[in-house]
């Protein structure tokens, strides 16, 4: 079947969509049609570009700041729900910090925030921890460190999640601190973690390695503390007709005891 004339002049002017909506915009005079039918074009390509930020971005699934419940968090006072929103510490190139117990909603909080960037053009990697870490390793061991390093350098977002969960081997807590530390002053990075500062040498196995990294990472951040039960727990309890152990009654508890 023959390409039309119209498909092949778009084709090489590279106006992909207009193709697909010309027909379906109102004729009232030529400025006002070409100016709907490549603003067709334009949000096409918006759109396409955040499909596409938001898949090399690499997160586990798509949250958003609207389904997130605050109540859990507590902020400081060098921040405010709609500075987070806005994603104000990115254009400061600062941090944000997000500590507390396990299914308080850090990496969807994270998630969200990276996912906002990404609709606003930023570019966004997301890693768990372990995974960023062995990420790196692998591509030590291949002799492309430096190239992985240079693509990370050049990223609006580093999120790294669960910071805490299995200690790192010695190589592999170093990547992770030239990674925080590049990022310094320079990009914004997200890290959430169940552990508090004084336990992450737990993690790191390097009391001067894990003063260097909480030092970098928390000039110019924005430290949020999560409290509260789990979701998931509350949701698993609920789901079988159980409470969270806070909502047993007196006398249950004293059994309990």
């Amino acid at each position: 079947m023959a390409v039309s004339p119209l498909k092949e002049q778009c084709k090489a002017l590279k106006l992909a969509h207009v193709p697909l909506v010309y027909l379906d915009i109102d004729y009232h005079d030529r400025e006002q049609y070409l100016h709907e039918v490549f603003a067709a074009e334009l949000q096409a390509r918006q759109a396409g570009k955040i499909r596409r930020l938001i898949r090399r971005a690499g997160f586990p699934a798509h949250k958003t700041l609207e389904e997130f419940d605050w109540y859990p968090v507590t902020l400081p006072a060098s921040t405010t729900r709609s500075e987070l929103a806005d994603l104000v510490f990115i254009q400061r190139h600062e941090n944000v910090l997000a500590l507390g117990a396990v299914g308080t909603g850090k990496t969807h909080l994270a998630v969200a925030l990276g996912i906002k960037a990404c609709v606003e053009g930023k570019s966004v990697c997301f890693y768990r921890c372990l995974d960023m870490v062995n990420t790196l390793l692998e591509a030590h061991r291949q002799g492309r460190l430096a190239r992985l390093m240079d693509e990370l350098s050049k990223l609006d977002l580093i999120i790294i999640d669960e910071l805490g969960f299995v200690p790192l081997h010695r190589n592999g807590a170093e990547l992770l601190f030239n990674i925080v530390a590049r990022a310094y002053e320079q990009q914004s990075v997200i890290v959430t973690s169940n552990l508090q500062f004084g336990e992450w040498n737990t993690v790191m196995g390097d009391n001067r390695l894990t003063a260097a990294l909480i030092d970098r990472l928390v000039h110019h951040a924005h430290i949020l503390a999560f409290e509260g039960e789990s979701y998931r727990l509350q949701q698993a309890l609920s789901s079988a007709g159980a409470k969270p152990p806070d909502m047993v009654g007196p006398g249950k508890a004293a059994i309990a005891n």
